[in-house]
Parts: C-alpha cells; structure tokens; sequence
C-alpha cells in the first residue's frame, strides 16, 4: 500500500493592514489566484486528498479554502494549531500521528514546509527535486508518494517526490 502526501505552503499574503497580527493576515489578490490554480491541479491531476491538516493562520485556512472549492470532493478537516509556524520536525510528528487516509495534505509555513518536504525527498523525478532544492515561495507544493501502510512509518528520504510545483507554473 502506498500514500500520498502534498505538502503546500500557503499561497500569497497581504501586508495592507498596519499593525494587524501574523496569525491573521489573509491572502492578496496573487494568493487568491494561486490557491485557485493548485486546487485545479489537485482537482485535476490528483490524487485529491481525503484528509487535509491545515494550520489555524488565515492565510492558510483561505488557501485551504480556495484549492477545496476546485476539487471536486470533500476531505476530512482538522485545522490545528500545532501547524502555525511549525518546523519541519513538528509538522512530520503531526502527520505521522493521522490515521491510514490513503491522501493528505498539509497547508502550513515557511520554513518548516520547505524545510520538510527537501527531507522527506529520497527518491523520485530528478526535475522537481532540483526545483525542491531552489525556492520554496508562497503557494509551493510537493508531492511525495511512500511506502508505508500507516503515516507512522514514513521518514526523512523516505519519500518518492512525485511533483514540485509553484502559482507561475500553472496556466490559467
């Protein structure tokens, strides 16, 4: 049994609100955008995930929000706190404690999205791991596929990397 794990960094914020706090900036018009385009390739190309863990940042709740609208199916939420801010360390300790949904995604931060996914890459498509390894902006999304019957048993470079994509790849 394999699973499947899209790692997205929430897409584009806004600076417009002097004093407003970290935790409750939203998306800009760009992030708006690129949260639509990867939800029509999740939508699209798959696999679309049946259980989403999502940081309590409304940036990342308004990301979630925009890829959902385009999937064509309805995941299993949790929005957790823990995912806010979280290093690469946190975030896989989160997704090991899920349950054997075959497809997850997590929508959290900088640097711990970047910073796991370069981890969990030990095998897979040569393109989109030289890409891992370049920037990570806003919107950036991996895809790994695993071995593995339960999210426990996944590891750093245990991964196969099937796709690294970023917004200014996807045609509108």
């Amino acid at each position: 049994m394999s699973l499947t794990l899209h790692v997205l960094r929430h897409a584009k914020s806004s600076w417009d609100t002097p004093g407003q706090s970290d935790h409750d900036r939203p998306l800009n018009r760009r992030g708006r955008k690129a949260a639509k385009a990867i939800g029509r390739l999740l939508g699209g190309k798959g696999p679309a995930p049946t259980h989403v863990l999502c940081s309590t940042a409304t940036r990342a709740q308004e990301t979630w929000g925009r890829v959902e609208a385009r999937l064509g199916s309805t995941p299993t939420v949790e929005i957790d706190r823990r995912l806010y801010l979280a290093s690469a360390g946190e975030l896989l300790a989160r997704i090991q404690e899920c349950r054997a949904e075959p497809c997850l995604l997590v929508v959290a931060h900088n640097p711990g999205v970047e910073d796991l996914a370069r981890a969990l890459a030990g095998s897979g498509d040569e393109e989109a791991w030289h890409r891992l390894r370049g920037s990570h902006p806003t919107g950036a999304l991996s895809t790994f596929e695993f071995e593995a019957k339960v999210w426990g048993d996944i590891a750093v470079s245990g991964g196969e990397l099937m796709r690294f994509v970023v917004p200014r790849d996807l045609a509108e």
